[in-house]
Order: C-alpha cells, then structure tokens, then sequence
C-alpha cells in the first residue's frame, strides 16, 4: 500500500469514527423534542402525573424543514408572507392563531423566481404588515439572476457567514426550491439537494421552509424533488382554492411528523395584504396571546 493510499484509507477511517460519534443514538439517555419554531393554536395535554398544560401545535421546529406545495396561482408566496410576518411578531394583526419562537434569531427570506421589483414588494409586505416593527434581523434575496449551483452555493456562504458573526438563524423561507436543481426530475440533482436542506437545519439548527408547485390535476408536488421532500419533511403544507368560499385559501397539514395543525383558510384584505380568517368557534385560541416558558411539545 502506498503512503497516499495509506492516508486515504486513514481519512475515511477517521471520517468514519466521526459519524459514528455523531449519529450514535442512546436509547437510555433523556433527547427533549426539538423546540418549536412557528405554530398554530395550541393543545391540551393531560400529563403522566395528571396535570393539564396546553402547548403549541408546530408548523415547524428547529432543526427540521417544511414544505408548501400548490398549483400555480394558488397564493403561495402571500402563505410565506403570513408565515414570514408571524415569525416576526406573534402579536401581528393579520396572523391570528399563530405563535413564532425567535428569540432573537436571525429570518432569512430568498426568492429565486422573481426579478428585484416583484421580489422587494414581497419582502416589504411583512414590513407592511408589520408597521413600525425593527426588522433588523430580516435579510432579503433575490436570486433568479443567478444559476442553481450559485444558488446553492451562497445560501450556505450566508449561513455560515451569520454563525461566523456570532448570530443565529431562525427562519429561511426557500420560495422556490425547485431552482436548487436543474430538472425537478433529476434524480441525483434532487436527492443531494433535500440532503443539503437537512444538513442545514441541522448544522445551524434552523427551520427551512420550501415551496414547490403541485404536478397538474394533482395533489402530488412536482417531480422526484417532490416526492424526496415527501419523505424528508417534517411537515408538509398543501394549499388550495375553494370554490365555495370566494377569494379564501384552504391551508392543509397534509403530513406531520407531529400533530396536525387544524386546516384553516386566508384571503387577502383591500390592499393586498394576507389575512387569516378567524374562526369564531375558536376564538380564544386566535386572541390569546401565549407564553410558552418551555418550547418543547410532548407530541
């Protein structure tokens, strides 16, 4: 064996070793649930010493990703910007029901589909929504202009570049997770891309959220991206439009490796900005405003 062949079975070695310590799972030691990121209404728990508490029903949490999927039209990127806006206040006017956990995080928002004008005007909606909130920690892209490598590539540079300053990350809403890739249908190209979003939210212990069309007179996301976000995925979000009930937004938990949140709709107000619906029959879980010491859920 050469001393370079030497070398090389040394590093894969130690390469080896070091997954072994980082993946190894302990059945006997006590892993709390990941905290909760963004929610939706709340749910009663009885616990083991028959105490009742009500904890947050996540959309996302810290360290996973989600990903919404619909035919096109079908409002999505107005859903980003309701999950966008209650990520940055849980008080906001227009995101009833639901609850974010920032603390102090970093939101990272990138759009890959629309040039800088149509692209700021969806960022400055949750300014809008939001008026007079500090929005010093909401950094914006646009990045159709560039190619799906780069793409790749600079997510990563800006991700690592807030660790490097000592900041956390969030929130990243992906709007357009099928310009990752050159083919949607590529099969490598969309395996290694989901495997790169998971070791992103796991390296920088973040939510991701993604958005990809639905295939045509289908509920399926659209081709093999699809379906390995299908299995990847914490949580996957299906948006329609009801024809019986004008200019509203059906939002559905379609999977969840946690418990469902319940379905409810959005529709936009007179200037444009998205709204959820308030359901009266739930009022006091729309109106409340919840303080969660402890972000773990035990479901």
């Amino acid at each position: 064996m050469t001393e370079q062949e030497l070398q090389e079975k040394n590093d894969h070695l130690m390469f080896m070793q070091s997954i072994e310590e980082d993946c190894k799972v302990d059945i006997n030691k006590k892993i709390e649930h990941p905290p909760v990121a963004i929610s939706f209404k709340t749910k009663q728990v009885v616990l083991k010493n028959g105490e009742t508490k009500e904890f947050p029903i996540p959309i996302g949490t810290y360290g996973n990703f989600s990903f919404i999927q619909a035919p096109p039209k079908s409002m999505k990127t107005f859903f980003c910007s309701l999950l966008g806006s209650a990520y940055t206040n849980s008080n906001g006017a227009y995101t009833k029901g639901m609850c974010s956990f920032r603390d102090g995080k970093e939101f990272i928002h990138i759009d890959t589909e629309q040039g800088i004008w149509h692209s700021q005007r969806v960022f400055k909606r949750i300014q809008w929504m939001n008026k007079g909130f500090d929005l010093g920690f909401y950094h914006t892209f646009a990045l159709r202009q560039i190619n799906y490598n780069s793409r790749i590539d600079f997510i990563e540079y800006y991700l690592e570049g807030l660790k490097e300053d000592g900041k956390e990350v969030g929130l990243v809403i992906l709007d357009g997770v099928a310009d990752l890739v050159s083919d949607a249908n590529n099969l490598e190209e969309s395996s290694a891309v989901v495997q790169k979003i998971m070791q992103w939210t796991s390296l920088y212990n973040c939510h991701i959220v993604t958005v990809i069309h639905s295939n045509f007179g289908s509920d399926k996301p659209t081709g093999h991206l699809g379906s390995f976000l299908e299995k990847k995925a914490e949580t996957q979000i299906q948006l329609e439009k009801d024809p019986n009930k004008l200019g509203c937004i059906t939002v559905t938990c379609k999977r969840s490796r946690n418990t469902p949140f319940e379905q409810f709709d959005f529709k936009l107000d007179n200037s444009g900005l998205p709204y959820i619906i308030n359901d009266t029959d739930n009022s006091l879980n729309y109106n409340k405003e919840y303080t969660f010491k402890n972000k773990e859920i035990p479901f």
